[in-house]
């Protein structure tokens, strides 16, 4: 099965050829794409350093400003599918997803299921390093999105996840309004409502050590009323388009 591991990035000079190495490193042969929002870092001339070394397998797209995560992650969806990938990964670049876990994901797929979430909270609550505070708020916010939705999946807004191609040539991924946490929960929502076959894989979430977070309120915002909307979309016929 051929794979495509994409990376969103900005400003993440201090994990990034360490990121790269350890996907790279992985048995089943990835291929990555670095999605950089124009880091003024340097971040992506450090990933160009190591195209050499990769040949064929590391990719890069740059961009112009920081357009947000869930059009990097559109963006690198598109450009996949132009090409014949038949899983598309979705990972961090700051080591909080752990590389030897797509391993895990990528047996889900394999096993038959369309979307593959890497979840924190289906064992339990598998979070390191993040303050309770932090802790109380996912938690919660994945209970308000299946509330409000009705998803049955305990971590709604998880970022590690497997797709298999056919879902992302289904869900209308161009029509996703949403750019942080809110991104997650709608194209998790498409695929559900799409009846798709989702799995949820336990996964050890470390925040990082290195570098900055990129969350922020407004994306919390985001994420809370744009719940609310996936459903007012859902129920009133609107969340795909018909063509």
């Amino acid at each position: 099965m051929k794979t495509l591991v994409i990376i969103p990035t900005y400003n993440e000079k201090e994990n990034i050829l360490d990121i790269i190495d350890a996907v790279m490193a992985r048995p089943f042969r990835p291929d990555l794409l670095i999605i950089d929002d124009g880091s003024p870092d340097g971040t992506a001339d450090l990933v160009k350093s190591k195209m050499e070394i990769y040949p064929d397998r590391l990719h890069i797209q740059e961009r112009k400003g920081k357009l947000g995560l869930g059009t990097a992650y559109i963006h690198g969806f598109n450009w996949g599918l132009k090409k014949d990938y038949e899983a598309f990964f979705e990972m961090d670049a700051d080591f909080s997803h752990n590389p030897e876990s797509l391993d895990d994901l990528l047996a889900a797929i394999q096993e038959g299921n369309d979307l593959a979430i890497g979840s924190r909270y289906v064992t339990g609550v598998n979070v390191v390093n993040w303050p309770m505070s932090r802790v109380l708020m996912s938690y919660y916010a994945s209970k308000y999105v299946q509330f409000v939705t009705g998803m049955p999946i305990k971590d709604a807004t998880a970022g590690f996840k497997c797709y298999r191609r056919q879902v992302l040539e289904s869900i209308q991924i161009d029509q996703v309004r949403f750019v942080g946490y809110a991104f997650q929960i709608e194209m998790k929502f498409r695929t559900w409502k799409k009846n798709f076959k989702i799995k949820e894989v336990p996964i050890i979430f470390t925040d990082r050590s290195k570098g900055t977070s990129k969350m922020s309120s407004k994306i919390f915002k985001e994420a809370f009323f744009g719940v609310v909307s996936l459903r007012l979309r859902s129920i009133f016929g609107t969340l795909f388009n018909k063509k």
